[in-house]
C-alpha cells in the first residue's frame, strides 16, 4: 500500500512574467491604441505585480473615458505610490516603462502571456485549496460534494480561459442554424422544433422544449408542478425508446420525491391505479398484474441526492456523456444550495443557482426544466392566478428563464371556498350563491392551466389541460376538432 504524507505547501514563486507586464504597460503608454488589442480579455487583476495592476487600471479608466494615458497624465496618481518608492517614485517608473519599450507590435502577445500565467496561478490556488480540503477529514463534507465544488471552481477558470480569443458568429452561420430549426419544425408536420412535452396545446404554443433553454415551471403547492415535469419526462423517454422524432432521453434531479415515489406516480399514470391505493395495498390481483405489465425500461434516469449546484452540474454532464440524455429536469430550485458556501443571502444563492442552470443548458445544448415555488402572496389575492412577480426568492428566476410556465388549478381553491350561510341570509340567497359555486366548480373540475407568462421566442398564452389527480397525470382536453 502506498502511504501518502501531507507534503505541505512547497514555497515556490507563482508563475509570472514581469518583463511581459512591463513591456505591455510601456507599449500602451507610448500608443494607447495598443490597449485595444488586449482590452477585450485582460483585466487589472490578471497582472501579478500589484503596482502593475494599479497602473493598468488607471490606463483603462483614462482610455475608456476617451482621455490620453501617458507618463505625464498619470504622474500625479503614482507620485506617492509606496510600491514604486524604491524606483525613484511613480513618475520615474512610468518613464522607465516607456523608455524600455522596443516595439508596440507585440502588445497582444504580451497580453496573452499575462493572461495565461494568471490562469496558471488560479489553477494552483484551486489545487492547493482542494489539497487542504482533502486532508481535512473533519469538514463534514462528502468527497463527492467537495470534488464537485472544486470542479465548479475549475469551470469558472475555463469560463475566462478562452476570453483572449473572441468567438463571433457570422450572420450567415446564425441564419443557417435558424433555417435548420425551421426546417426541422416544418418536417414534423406539427410545428415542433424542440422536444415534445407530450401535450398538444402546450407544444403548439411553445414549439416544444428548445435546446439551451432554461424552462421554469412554477406554482403553489398542489398545483401539479411535479406531475407536469414527470409527464413530460415519461412522454419524451417513451417516444425516444420508440425512435420517434422530437424526443430525448431524460435525467431528473428530484429533491422533493424519492425515486420510489416517482415510480409509483409513473405506475399511476400508466395504469390509472392511484398512488394511495398502491401504498395501502388496496389493489386487486388483476390490477397488480396490470402494473407488472407496464414497460418501465425507458431512458429516464432519476437522481435524488444532488442537492447542490456543483454536484448537479457534474452529474448532468455525466448523464449527457454516458446516456445521451437530451432533457434535464430539476425538482425544485428552492431545495438546492449553490454549493459555494460563500453567502448567507438566499436571494444571492438563488441567483447563483438559476444562472448556473442556464449556463448548464447552454453548455450541454439541452433544455433544462426546473421547478420553482411561488410566494404566499398568491393566497392573499382574490384572483389566485400567478404572476411573474410571485416567483419566490429572486427576480433572477424570471430574468434567467427563457420560458416561465405557471401551473394553476382553480378547482383546488374553489373546493376550499364552499359558501357558508351568512347571518340573516335567506334560504333563496344562500341557495343561489351555492348553486353558482357548484356551477363554477363543475366548469373547472379536472381542468388545469399551463400559463405561459414569459417566452423569449413565442407568445404569452395559456394551455388548458385535463388534470387527473389520482392518476397523477396531465393530458390534452378533448377539443371538438380532435374528437
Amino acid at each position: 500500500m502506498n502511504h501518502i504524507g501531507n507534503p505541505g505547501h512547497i514555497e515556490r514563486t507563482p508563475p509570472h512574467n514581469e518583463e511581459a507586464e512591463q513591456a505591455l504597460l510601456g507599449a500602451i503608454l507610448i500608443n494607447n491604441r495598443a490597449y485595444e488589442k488586449v482590452s477585450e480579455f485582460l483585466r487589472p487583476e490578471h497582472f501579478y505585480d500589484p503596482a502593475h495592476q494599479r497602473i493598468f487600471a488607471a490606463i483603462s479608466e483614462e482610455v475608456e473615458a476617451g482621455r490620453k494615458a501617458d507618463p505625464v497624465t498619470l504622474r500625479d496618481r503614482f507620485a506617492s505610490d509606496a510600491d514604486l518608492a524604491g524606483d525613484g517614485g511613480g513618475a520615474a517608473y512610468l518613464a522607465r516603462l516607456v523608455a524600455n519599450v522596443v516595439t508596440v507590435v507585440n502588445s497582444a502577445d504580451y497580453g496573452r502571456i499575462i493572461h495565461e500565467l494568471f490562469l496558471r496561478r488560479q489553477q494552483i490556488e484551486v489545487a492547493l485549496s482542494m489539497l487542504d480540503d482533502a486532508y481535512d477529514v473533519g469538514s463534514g463534507r462528502s468527497p463527492e460534494e467537495a470534488i464537485a465544488e472544486f470542479a465548479g471552481d475549475l469551470d469558472r477558470i475555463l469560463d475566462i480561459a478562452p476570453a483572449s480569443q473572441a468567438t463571433f458568429t457570422s450572420m450567415r452561420d446564425a441564419a443557417e442554424e435558424a433555417l435548420n430549426r425551421a426546417d426541422a419544425a416544418r418536417r414534423t408536420g406539427g410545428g415542433l422544433s424542440g422536444v415534445s412535452t407530450g401535450l398538444i396545446d402546450l407544444d403548439r404554443l411553445t414549439g416544444g422544449l428548445q435546446p439551451t433553454d432554461l424552462i421554469i415551471i412554477a406554482g403553489r403547492p398542489s398545483m401539479g408542478k411535479t406531475t407536469l415535469l414527470k409527464n413530460i419526462a415519461v412522454s419524451s423517454a417513451k417516444r425516444w425508446k420508440a425512435g420517434l422524432p422530437n424526443s430525448a432521453a431524460v435525467g431528473v434531479f428530484s429533491l422533493e420525491m424519492s425515486a420510489e415515489q416517482l415510480a409509483a406516480n409513473f405506475f399511476a399514470e400508466e395504469t390509472g391505479i392511484a398512488t394511495p391505493r398502491q401504498r395501502q395495498g388496496q389493489i386487486s390481483d388483476d390490477e397488480f398484474v396490470k402494473m407488472t405489465g407496464v414497460d418501465s425500461d425507458i431512458p429516464l434516469f432519476i437522481d435524488t441526492t444532488a442537492d447542490s449546484l456543483p454536484v448537479l452540474v457534474s452529474r448532468a454532464r455525466r448523464l449527457v456523456r454516458k446516456h445521451k440524455v437530451g432533457v434535464i429536469g430539476v425538482d425544485y430550485i428552492q431545495l438546492m444550495s449553490a454549493g459555494s458556501g460563500r453567502t448567507d443571502n438566499r436571494v444571492q444563492e438563488i441567483t447563483q443557482i438559476t444562472r448556473g442552470l442556464k449556463k448548464l443548458a447552454r453548455e450541454l445544448g439541452v433544455p433544462v426544466v426546473a421547478l420553482s415555488q411561488l410566494s404566499r402572496q398568491v393566497e392573499q389575492r382574490e384572483d389566485k392566478r400567478p404572476m411573474l412577480a410571485d416567483l419566490r426568492d429572486s427576480g433572477s428566476i424570471e430574468q434567467d428563464a427563457d420560458v416561465v410556465i405557471f401551473c394553476y388549478r382553480e378547482q383546488y381553491y374553489l373546493e376550499r371556498a364552499e359558501p357558508n350561510r351568512r347571518p340573516d341570509e335567506s334560504d333563496d340567497k344562500f341557495n343561489n350563491r351555492h348553486q353558482q359555486w357548484q356551477q363554477r366548480l363543475g366548469e373547472v373540475y379536472n381542468i388545469g392551466e399551463a400559463i405561459i407568462a414569459k417566452q423569449r421566442m413565442g407568445a404569452i398564452a395559456t394551455a388548458r389541460l385535463r388534470f387527473d389527480g389520482p392518476s397523477s397525470k396531465f393530458s390534452d382536453l378533448a377539443h371538438d376538432h380532435q374528437a
